[in-house]
């Protein structure tokens, strides 16, 4: 009697399982960091767009738009939660400036915006990052999804590069 089994055996199904499953501990932090780095390029590429739009208006205004919220007794609307949802920056740069402004970062939080002096002649915008919550302003490239994105007067002064943590 000749035996014509076909198939696997036990043992070598268990090992492609554990190959596969080495292949996706390996695949899903990586595809993970993926995401929070597109998080961050989108929030970035929107703070620009909100930024073209405020630079727009003090084009032809000679001041950047009124920043709605509290102010701080040094005179500057920052970092109080002033939204951009909420703030009259929304009223002066829609849609003349800009079609739509983006309210929200990649993480679903609303961007901030301020006006650092009574003439309006500075801004600034954020993104909160991941954890939604403000950070302590190191300045410079930042390697941690939980810090601030910081845009002021035209570039960034703290902002994503390099690995992530």
């Amino acid at each position: 009697m000749t035996s014509n089994n076909k198939g696997f055996t036990l043992i070598e199904l268990l090992i492609v399982v554990a190959i596969i499953g080495v292949i996706v501990a390996i695949a899903i932090p990586n595809l993970l960091n993926a995401i929070q780095r597109a998080k961050q390029k989108r929030s970035m590429a929107d703070m620009r767009a909100i930024a073209t739009g405020a630079e727009a208006y003090a084009v032809d205004y000679n001041r950047y738009p009124s920043a709605a919220g509290y102010a701080l007794p040094s005179g500057c609307a920052w970092p109080v939660a002033t939204t951009i949802g909420a703030g009259t920056v929304l009223q002066e740069i829609q849609p003349t400036y800009i079609r739509i402004a983006p309210l929200r970062d990649g993480w679903d939080n609303y961007f901030l915006y301020g006006v650092c002096n009574s003439t309006n002649q500075d801004y600034m915008l954020a993104s909160y990052g991941r954890n939604g919550l403000s950070e302590a302003f190191i300045g410079g490239p930042t390697t941690d999804f939980n810090l601030d994105i910081i845009f002021c007067d035209g570039q960034f002064v703290q902002f994503p590069e390099g690995a992530q943590n």
